[in-house]
């Protein structure tokens, strides 16, 4: 299912008693917003730029064209003073969060060549081309009166890369928060029985987020599994062998029911339009479910890997903390505490099932396992690292009183030893050291397993959190 574009509004202010008063400001920042709305086009981004209202009656007109055009994130561009009653009705119908943007049009006033003007009128017109801080305390005040989340982004039009990366940072978690609310999660099966920390109310997933949620039967996905031709199973082995580093000693058989799982579980999600995953079943007592669930792990790896994260143990909140990080570009793999390293000052982290191919150091191992720890059955499984270099780890936890928050940590992926036992396994080393990491992590409640991805994005998730009306709580 392709995802519908991000829309952003975007609006400037101004004062209409000032356009015949200064002759040509009302154009020069007119086009201070068309510089604006500029820098936050991209592709997968729609902008309704509704330009330059200057007065109660505009107002009104534009927060009706907003909410007619159901936008996600407003922009407001401060440009100049105007009246906190040209803004209210603009924002109070669209019911979304805003960035306030206090942009000036330069470092700072040429003050020589401009108290050389001699024409007090250009002079008062020129100030007023460069005053955006000026009603911001304004409309900050009427904001917090009426309950209207927003945030601000303070410095100077062009050429500053604090308030560019800030500007990509907001479009960037809003286009996440877009893509969490037009989700479709999966679940199938049921949770793993004993691990009370990851029941999960399913319904404020989709009350937090707007996440679908489809109940899925392994039934169903064994059925898809009978009508899997040989044709459709020498091709996916082929693409095993293109996508893993197959070991020598993994059998053929098993391999083969790999494929013709993978095969199934593609159409599946075709199917249910699913946007990710979360998984465990047995399959005791029923053979054919048994073989399902046992031949699961490679092609919920490739899934993974092509965008639609899947959770094992049908961990519903780490399933929307993975996508969480696919829709940021860094991945999201499924992971917990395996052991820790004093000697190196490193936590040893992976699971076993699914991988993320496209974070992994090196090509992902395909090995042979007689048994799976703790589940049914024996099969193929996946050996990975995440790639070295910095990580950052995310968990959607839920706190007391049932509600959700991002719990989030920056790390370092590092080189050295791990146990190859056919699962995901990594090295992480914590700027705040792995005995005081484990502690703070700990300490907020969160179920044992989390997501991990490349690069250090908790400013983003933080934004996320913000849009999303989300606690977030960073520990390192």
């Amino acid at each position: 299912m392709d995802a519908p574009p991000l829309r952003i509004g975007l609006f400037g202010i101004g004062l209409d008693a000032y356009w015949p008063q200064f002759a040509g400001l009302q154009q020069r920042l007119t086009g201070y917003i068309e510089r604006v709305a500029a820098k936050l086009a991209r592709p997968g981004v729609e902008i309704a730029n509704l330009g330059l209202i200057d007065n109660a009656d505009r107002a009104q007109a534009a927060g009706r064209e907003f909410r007619r055009q159901d936008v996600d994130l407003i922009f407001l561009y401060v440009t100049t003073y105007a009246l906190s009653s040209t803004v209210l009705p603009v924002v109070r119908r669209a019911r979304v969060p805003v960035i306030v943007l206090n942009l000036a049009p330069a470092p700072a006033l040429d003050y020589t060549a401009f108290n050389r003007l001699g024409d007090r009128t250009k002079m008062t017109g020129e100030w007023l081309a460069h005053c955006s801080a000026c009603p911001v305390p304004e409309i900050a005040n009427v904001f917090r009166r009426a309950g209207i989340p927003f945030h601000q982004i303070t410095g100077v039009l062009d050429d500053d890369p604090v308030c560019a990366r800030e500007i990509d940072a907001w479009v960037e978690a809003a286009r996440v928060a877009a893509g969490m609310a037009n989700n479709r999660l999966g679940l199938m099966g049921h949770t793993y029985s004993g691990m009370l920390d990851i029941q999960s109310d399913a319904t404020m997933q989709s009350v937090v987020f707007g996440t679908h949620i489809e109940h899925l039967e392994v039934d169903e996905l064994s059925a898809l599994r009978r009508n899997v031709s040989n044709e459709a199973i020498r091709r996916r082995l082929a693409e095993f062998h293109q996508a893993f580093d197959v070991q020598a000693d993994c059998p053929p058989e098993d391999l083969a029911e790999a494929a013709r799982t993978s095969v199934a579980l593609d159409e599946l999600v075709a199917t249910h339009q699913l946007g990710s995953l979360a998984y465990f079943y047995k399959g005791t007592g029923v053979a054919e479910n048994e073989t399902t669930i046992t031949s699961i792990i490679l092609g919920t790896s490739l899934l993974t890997g092509r965008g639609v994260p899947v959770a094992g143990e049908y961990e519903v909140k780490n399933a929307q903390a993975m996508k969480i990080m696919d829709l940021f570009g860094a991945g999201g793999s499924f992971t917990e505490y395996y052991a820790m390293d004093f000697k190196d000052d490193v936590v040893l982290m992976g699971h076993d099932g699914p991988g993320h191919l496209r974070i992994a150091e090196g090509k992902t191992k395909v090995r042979p396992l007689s048994v799976y720890h703790g589940k049914v059955g024996r099969g193929v499984s996946v050996e990975m690292a995440v790639r070295h270099g910095p990580v950052t780890l995310l968990s959607v936890i839920e706190t007391i009183g049932g509600g959700l928050a991002l719990l989030c940590a920056e790390a370092e992926s590092v080189a050295g030893p791990i146990m190859e036992i056919g699962n995901t396994n990594s090295r992480y080393r914590f700027p705040c050291g792995a005995r005081e990491f484990v502690n703070r992590w700990n300490s907020h409640g969160p179920a044992h397993h989390c997501a991990v991805g490349i690069g250090h994005i908790a400013g983003r998730i933080e934004k996320l959190g913000l849009l999303l009306g989300m606690p977030f709580i960073r520990v390192c």
